[in-house]
């Protein structure tokens, strides 16, 4: 693991995830002031749920307010543990509040994450909170290599920055070629939906860094990467006959970043 680099603004460890062919990549992790920010948007997001449906019940205010402060007290504690479950589950690894500043949760070996492990690291955010304004996460956060919080220990995961990316020059990743994911626009569309700013960096870091390889484990880490994204869009068999992983990926990358030119 590289050793955290400090400036005089800032103190951003980075997190170094190795796969099995041999490639090594680096995440910068989020520290404690930004993901505050982040849970401040988060909070705001809870707070408007919230009130939208004490609004529904308002009449229990009138009937029986104890009863219906009691009931919006459980209400928030509900509201905050299933917003974060289901927010990063079904936007992977994402609130509202991570989103707007490029934040994401991921597994600390970049492995896939798991239901479970989204679950516990909210279970544990009350206990993060303690004794308020995430004192025990925040010190967490401070004295863990990874930025990690309680939930992140837990969890095996941790919060990283992701990186704004420019547009790059392709042609450094082989000469231009007629990319059929075109002819599919609706399709196209959908794939720079789903494909994040990591998968998009980790692929473009594997083809610019695929004549340092060996053929097996170049071979083994293109399989894996074309099927991920075949996975998360799925061309019709004419757009994909006679394509090598390299060339689908390569083809991937056109339509995910040729959206920003």
């Amino acid at each position: 693991m590289p050793s955290p680099s400090t400036n005089h603004q800032t103190r951003q460890n980075r997190l170094a995830i190795r796969t099995p062919e041999g490639i090594e990549f680096s995440f910068a992790t989020a520290g404690p002031g930004l993901r505050f920010l982040a849970w401040m948007i988060d909070l705001l997001m809870i707070l408007l749920l919230q009130m939208i449906i004490g609004q529904a019940l308002s009449m229990g205010m009138v009937i029986a307010p104890d009863f219906f402060l009691g009931i919006m007290a459980v209400l928030y504690f509900v509201l905050s543990i299933s917003y974060g479950i289901l927010c990063e589950w079904l936007l992977g690894g994402q609130t509202v509040g991570k989103r707007l500043l490029r934040l994401r949760v991921i597994d600390v070996q970049g492995l896939p994450l798991r239901f479970s492990q989204v679950a516990i690291r909210n279970l544990l955010r009350a206990v993060d909170l303690l004794p308020g304004m995430y004192l025990v996460g925040g010190l967490c956060c401070v004295l863990t290599r990874n930025d990690q919080r309680l939930g992140d220990i837990a969890g095996n995961t941790t919060v990283v920055h992701l990186p704004e990316l420019g547009v790059p020059d392709l042609t450094q990743i082989g000469a231009a070629r007629f990319n059929s994911f075109r002819e599919h626009g609706h399709l196209a569309a959908r794939l720079r939906q789903t494909v994040s700013p990591v998968e998009a960096d980790l692929a473009l870091q594997a083809l610019l860094r695929r004549e340092s390889l060996d053929p097996a484990p170049r071979a083994r880490l293109f399989a894996r990467l074309a099927t991920h994204f075949a996975e998360l869009t799925t061309f019709p068999e004419e757009a994909t006959d006679g394509l090598s992983d390299e060339h689908y990926v390569r083809n991937v990358l056109e339509i995910v970043f040729g959206a920003k030119r």
